[in-house]
């Protein structure tokens, strides 16, 4: 797929001063698998590694992938003792590093007593990288947001068929410039690289978001881009969003505000916006596209709530409904991995799905509050309370109550620290949208959230007594 995208002369990547052509990528990606011939790994078998979104990176995964060493990048932010968890969990007995996150994967080795390999400036090479469909082109990590990060193997089969989905959704062809800032490990990284690298596309990247950053990828003329909600905030905050040349910003783990969403009109004329809806065993399930958010901005803002409509080719399903029409999202089609014997991804997301099509989420089957023996989902609550004005941030969790099992509570940051919203104000916001049985009784304003490297909150967090100290806010 990428061998043959990029048999060219035209330039491939492009990370600060550095520029390689397509073919120098293959040369590079070439050599990179002669490296990994050298040390003795196991074909076949995952092999983790310390790297960031880089042009040595691209050749590495690239290498390795079509020649039997599939990767598996780690998230370099984590600390070493999560790390060594989740590599104690792989059979490899190498650790690969590049030099800036050598101390780091040294700390993980004396943890592991894996053998660390650092990875080297990589020569061309000329050997000719291949892979069948159902070898293993990299291994992707869950976020970890309810325990330890889950592998998930991605095979060349169901990646191409991901690219082709993600390619066709996000309009990319060789004439494209992606540039994205999500964490190498993650699915909205290395995940979105591969369907640009799919397209031919010409590729750069940031190995985190930053307003300056950002600025980079504009000032490079990117047309092409991926983000969470939150950054398009601190974008805008700063005066910074303005971007011309982008033609498709694709976003996700959140719904974006109405006024977000036409200040970003006003900011970037013309652009295509795609809210997708997955997780790294499968995405996308769903997709908001472009039309609908048109749609939005013109009055129909309740769409924002929703992650749009089953994505091109994938089948869906809402598993064992309640009263309420709720269950959990349930997924079939060809780009999706980790799947049961019929084919169907069980998501953990509960959901329902409107008359119209449209598909809303309730947060994750692990994170539903039962108060009184009502569920009450987090998500809704907190999309709910996301709209006000004053709350910048917010996440509901469950305590344990005597009499009802469990209360609703609320982490709040506000969007004006010196003058937090009123408890009042913000329980009668909520009564008038949801049910009383969904509104929190107990406040906390906070600082900021608990979130793990790839922008999530950790939920489990604020279930600990730590999360809970301080005076609460009764309304």
């Amino acid at each position: 797929m990428v061998s043959r995208a990029y048999d060219h002369a035209r330039p491939a990547v492009r990370f600060g001063d550095l520029t390689w052509t397509g073919r120098e990528l293959l040369d590079r990606a070439a050599g990179a698998a002669d490296w990994l011939d050298s040390l003795g790994l196991e074909p076949g078998e995952p092999v983790p590694a310390l790297v960031a979104t880089s042009a040595d990176a691209l050749a590495l995964v690239i290498g390795g992938a079509g020649s039997g060493y599939p990767l598996a990048p780690l998230g370099v932010r984590m600390t070493a003792y999560e790390i060594a968890a989740v590599v104690k969990e792989t059979r490899t007995q190498v650790l690969l590093a590049q030099p800036e996150f050598a101390d780091l994967g040294r700390q993980v080795a004396d943890l592991t007593g894996r053998r660390i390999a650092i990875v080297p400036e990589l020569p061309p090479g000329g050997r000719r990288l291949t892979a069948g469909p159902d070898d293993l082109a990299a291994v992707l990590h869950t976020s970890g947001t309810t325990g330890l990060p889950k592998p998930v193997p991605m095979s060349q089969r169901r990646l191409a068929a991901r690219a082709r989905v993600n390619g066709r959704l996000c309009e990319l062809d060789p004439d494209s410039f992606y540039g994205g800032s999500a964490p190498f490990h993650h699915i909205a990284g290395l995940g979105n690289i591969a369907v640009a690298l799919a397209a031919g596309a010409l590729i750069t990247g940031l190995p985190r978001f930053t307003v300056e950053g950002w600025t980079l990828l504009r000032d490079l003329g990117t047309t092409h881009t991926s983000m969470v909600p939150a950054m398009l905030e601190t974008l805008l905050a700063a005066g910074q969003a303005r971007h011309e040349t982008l033609r498709t910003l694709q976003y996700g783990g959140a719904p974006v505000r109405p006024g977000t969403l036409r200040r970003t009109y006003e900011a970037m004329p013309g652009v295509r916006m795609l809210n997708m809806f997955g997780q790294t065993e499968g995405s996308p399930i769903s997709v908001l596209t472009p039309e609908d958010h048109r749609e939005a901005v013109a009055g129909r803002t309740e769409l924002l709530r929703s992650v749009g409509r089953p994505a091109p080719g994938v089948e869906l399903k809402v598993h064992d409904p309640g009263p309420d029409g709720v269950g959990e999202i349930h997924a079939r089609a060809e780009h999706l991995f980790r799947i049961d014997a019929e084919g169907w991804l069980h998501s953990g997301d509960l959901g329902r799905v409107a008359e119209d099509g449209y598909l809303y989420l309730l947060g994750r089957r692990t994170d539903m509050i039962i108060r009184g023996g009502e569920n009450v989902h987090p998500l809704e609550v907190e999309t709910v309370l996301s709209a006000h004005p004053a709350v910048a941030d917010v996440a509901v969790s469950g305590v344990p109550d005597e009499r009802l099992g469990q209360t609703v509570v609320a982490f709040v940051v506000p969007a004006d620290p010196d003058a937090p919203p009123q408890p009042a104000a913000l329980t009668s916001h909520t009564r008038a949208r949801l049910s009383g049985f969904k509104v929190p009784v107990r406040w906390w304003f906070v600082d900021d959230l608990p979130r793990n490297a790839n922008g999530k909150v950790v939920r489990r967090s604020l279930r600990e007594p730590t999360a809970l100290e301080g005076e609460p806010r009764d309304a």
